[in-house]
């Protein structure tokens, strides 16, 4: 099949017919999807998602110890954020919402990333330097923000594709329609990736709209709209892979923009400062951990004799030594950040109530030092 045909197959499927490659079990399912890639691409998917899990791990612990922020965890999502951006060019523009740290980790996680959730706004510049936008906490308020760049791409004839990230809650905001409208309007290259994790905070699927899928909303603006298994990266992988080829076509056949509702759960707490056990019960989780991302691509990978014991125990070795050195180096660096930093850029100008502010936490250090105000107890 050639790679428009498998494009056309993809994304002018109905919104409900929801595209899977691998079974809950690892098994192939749909043959004719299956993407050629090379075994090392394939292990590369299989590392990162292995390095995404750990590091969720690693930074709620972090938080429950009083050595991190709030932090959004992305356990049972590694398949959609690894595999979507696989599919990318180095180039291409990515942009999230607070939950798709698996996608950094696709690009070389750079570890000032930890100092953003540690309070310091400059872990946000660093990603700058890997083609995506800093993280914006504000729900959906980024969409219009990645529509603007692609649109910018268009217009200067730049054969790069913006990408943006963002959770199923994000769909009940006014800007997820606004940059909706005007990527339809202006026809731009712009792939909205939305990770629909059954909950947004504890607002279930069911009650965040009336329509049957999140993936048809794309209809009312113009162009495509595609439902995918998230927790399939192999899924994942092609329909984003058939998107981006859409957004850099110019013949006028078709609408750049894709919509992709990925189908995933997220295991865990929204944030840290959440407690799940309030809206969903313990026997939905396990329901959907049957479908793990991680175990279903790992028995994959044993199949086609890709992946065994001796290679897993290798790359866990390799994920503890370099978790532990990115820790290592954003906690160095906080101990030598100036927390007077947090008030130089917020105005152009200090506001009196930021000066306030200011005056208040100097003359708490200056009282008590910092020591005895970095006590925990």
């Amino acid at each position: 099949m050639t790679s428009d045909a498998l494009e056309h197959r993809l994304l002018e499927r109905a919104p409900d017919d929801r595209i899977r490659i691998l079974d809950a079990d690892g098994s192939v399912v749909a043959p004719a999807l299956e993407p050629d890639l090379e075994d090392e691409t394939l292990l590369g998917m299989y590392r990162d998602m292995r390095f995404a899990r750990r590091f969720d791990e690693r930074m709620i612990s972090l938080q429950r110890q009083g050595r991190l922020g709030t932090y959004a965890s992305l356990a049972g999502q590694e398949g959609s954020q690894i595999g979507s951006t696989y599919a990318l060019a180095d180039e291409d523009m990515l942009s999230f919402q607070y939950r798709e740290h698996g996608a950094l980790v696709s690009r070389e996680l750079p570890w000032e990333y930890l100092l953003y959730w540690m309070g310091h706004e400059d872990g946000n510049a660093a990603l700058t330097d890997i083609n995506v936008f800093p993280l914006n906490i504000s729900i959906g308020g980024h969409l219009p923000h990645a529509v603007g760049w692609s649109w910018a791409a268009k217009l200067n004839d730049d054969d790069r594709v913006s990408v943006v990230h963002f959770g199923d809650g994000s769909t009940s905001e006014g800007d997820f329609h606004e940059a909706m409208n005007f990527a339809g309007v202006f026809d731009t290259p712009t792939v909205f990736f939305c990770n629909n994790n059954q909950w947004a905070i504890s607002i279930p699927r069911e009650n965040q709209t009336a329509s049957a899928t999140i993936a048809q909303k794309a209809q009312a603006y113009g162009f495509e709209g595609v439902q995918v298994d998230g927790m399939d990266p192999l899924a994942s992988y092609v329909v984003t892979k058939a998107a981006r080829e859409a957004a850099l076509e110019s013949n006028g056949d078709r609408s750049r923009p894709t919509l992709i509702e990925a189908v995933q759960y997220r295991y865990g707490a929204h944030t840290t400062a959440d407690d799940p056990s309030v809206y969903r019960d313990d026997e939905e989780v396990e329901r959907w951990r049957e479908r793990d991302p991680i175990d279903r691509f790992e028995t994959y990978l044993r199949n086609r004799a890709v992946l065994d014991d001796d290679r897993i125990e290798s790359l866990e070795a390799e994920i503890e030594a370099t978790l532990a050195d990115l820790i290592d180096r954003a906690e160095d660096a906080d101990e030598t950040v100036d927390p007077r930093e947090m008030f130089e850029h917020t105005y152009a100008e200090p506001t009196p109530r930021l000066a306030e502010q200011r005056d208040a936490l100097e003359e708490l250090r200056e009282t008590h030092g910092d020591d005895e105000l970095l006590e925990y107890e």
